[in-house]
């Protein structure tokens, strides 16, 4: 039973608009394409290519959401969001990303973190990763003008 049907309001979903991600990865082509698929969804996107950087934005910017890949050169991924938390950003939530193949006691203990809101293996698919920050974020996805007879969204296929 949906929350209409019991009699309760539908929660509001907030504009894509009004919420800031900062996407932090070492592959410049991947955080090309990453802020392309975001800003397609109508976040608005910052970018970092390591840890150090991504630390120093989360500190200027306050991001809503920060996409962190967990394998950065320098300081990685795990230490940035630990030292988000110990440095009261902790509040902000992360959504993790490897290429690295991690074991499956690995990805439950990174998800025990209290800011790690979900974990993604590469490749990525953009519906999924976008699914993803629209729930996170609780955000409403944008109108999808679709073709007549198409059951496909702009970002439904497709890798990352």
């Amino acid at each position: 039973m949906s929350e209409a049907e019991a009699g309760l309001p539908e929660p509001e979903l907030a504009d894509p608009k009004e919420k800031l991600i900062l996407l932090v990865d070492d592959d410049e082509s991947l955080l090309d394409l990453l802020e392309h698929v975001v800003r397609k969804e109508g976040f608005r996107a910052d970018r970092a290519a390591d840890g150090l950087e991504a630390l120093r934005k989360v500190s200027a910017l306050l991001p809503d959401l920060v996409v962190l890949d967990f394998m950065l050169p320098g300081k990685g991924g795990y230490e940035v969001l630990r030292e988000l938390q110990a440095t009261g950003n902790g509040n902000i939530p992360i959504l993790v990303v490897t290429g690295r193949q991690l074991d499956r006691k690995q990805i439950e203990l990174v998800r025990l973190e209290s800011n790690v809101k979900d974990f993604l293996v590469k490749p990525l698919r953009p519906a999924a990763l976008v699914s993803q920050i629209h729930n996170i974020l609780k955000t409403r996805p944008p109108e999808i003008n679709r073709a007549p007879g198409s059951e496909r969204g702009p970002l439904s296929g497709g890798i990352l």
